[in-house]
């Protein structure tokens, strides 16, 4: 079955009901053969006490966008993802607007997959970069 690109970014919509990502108001916005970029709103919902946007939040983001691409470029269906490992290094800080994650492969393993995720604002000026590994396990 082929599905469009809308009906994809809908069914990853749907997939964040009632999850941390709706919490922070992470939205799948596009992908492509090799990556998935989320956005996230920075609004007081996502800072720490001094109002800047939440590193905590960025790496949740982060896993999020590149799990999701774990999903989605491997078999999803018969495979669990999950991530084994991030690390984060935080370059700006951000008080208000969008952030995006975008997330693309360094390695895509059959077991084990390293994602490049670079966080930006609207500027496109990088925020965070983000190493996140990730383990596709069979379902049983």
């Amino acid at each position: 079955m082929n599905l469009t690109k809308e009906q994809i970014l809908a069914q990853l919509a749907d997939s964040c009901k009632n999850t941390l990502m709706e919490t922070l108001e992470i939205q799948y916005v596009d992908f492509g053969d090799d990556y998935v970029v989320a956005q996230m709103p920075v609004t007081p919902r996502v800072h720490q006490p001094d109002g800047v946007l939440h590193g905590g939040a960025m790496v949740a983001l982060a896993e999020s966008v590149g799990s999701a691409a774990s999903f989605m470029f491997l078999d999803g269906e018969n495979m669990y993802v999950r991530g084994i490992e991030i690390s984060a290094n935080h370059l700006k800080s951000k008080r208000d607007g969008m952030v995006y994650a975008k997330a693309t492969f360094i390695h895509k393993g059959r077991t084990t997959q390293l994602w490049n995720i670079d966080v930006v604002d609207e500027e496109n000026t990088l925020i965070s970069k983000v190493k996140l590994t990730t383990i596709a396990l069979p379902k049983k």
